[in-house]
């Protein structure tokens, strides 16, 4: 039987300077977030306007059974920083994805100066993270909050996938990654990933610091990472 989970608060290492840009439930309703993230990116970055976002999240939303509450499975950043409305949290398995540093990142926690790397789910083994529940009527305002800040660049693809949660199978929502990005970074080793996350750094902060965070929620939840154990192994011994 998994155990519930309340939400895992750690110490993320934030400074003053990326407080001002950092992913906060306000910030994502009144715009100021993707406004920021918008003006700091490189010449040419491409993303997704408002429509587009809404247009993605319709289509993702279609066949729902509109009287069901929504569970979103989160892996990342996702467990220590949700920034949702959700009436319940619990430690959640994902069979055949895994978490894995796959995203590079020229913005947010990334500059082109200082390109770094960003969790997303990626095919094969298996995940173990937090599910969260959000009541039906909330699921269109919280979804679309949640399309502000996954969904902008074209990185990840929106997923229905089958969970574990509390020993049965629970329909969810997640983000894997996208594999036709241009930004997809595809078996890269446990030392090239070390080195793009300890060079990272953009607005929202450091690489290393959404490594350390993301290990630290996983430890307070009682899991283990093998995969990103190895890469901590290879940062210390640099």
């Amino acid at each position: 039987m998994v155990a519930k989970a309340e939400h895992v608060k750690v110490d993320t290492g934030t400074t003053a300077g990326e407080a001002r840009h950092a992913v906060t439930r306000d910030r994502l309703r009144d715009g100021s977030f993707l406004a920021a993230l918008r003006a700091a990116a490189p010449a040419g970055a491409v993303f997704r306007s408002d429509a587009e976002l809404s247009s993605s999240l319709a289509e993702t939303l279609v066949g729902r059974d509109p009287a069901e509450d929504v569970w979103v499975f989160g892996y990342g950043s996702l467990m220590w920083n949700p920034a949702l409305n959700y009436v319940e949290s619990c430690r959640a398995d994902l069979r055949g994805w895994c978490r894995r540093f796959c995203i590079r990142t020229y913005a947010g926690r990334g500059a082109p100066e200082t390109p770094g790397l960003m969790l997303a789910l990626d095919r094969g083994g298996t995940c173990r993270g937090i599910a969260f529940r959000i009541a039906t009527a909330d699921v269109e305002e919280e979804l679309a909050l949640l399309w502000r800040r996954e969904m902008l660049a074209g990185s990840y693809r929106p997923r229905w996938v089958r969970a574990e949660i509390r020993g049965a199978p629970v329909k969810a929502l997640t983000f894997v990654v996208n594999r036709q990005s241009e930004r997809y970074a595809c078996g890269l080793s446990p030392t090239r990933t070390a080195e793009l996350i300890a060079a990272g750094k953009g607005t929202l902060g450091t690489c290393s610091a959404y490594f350390e965070t993301t290990l630290d929620t996983l430890s307070a939840l009682g899991i283990d990472d093998v995969g990103l154990q190895r890469i901590r192994d290879v940062l210390a011994a640099t």
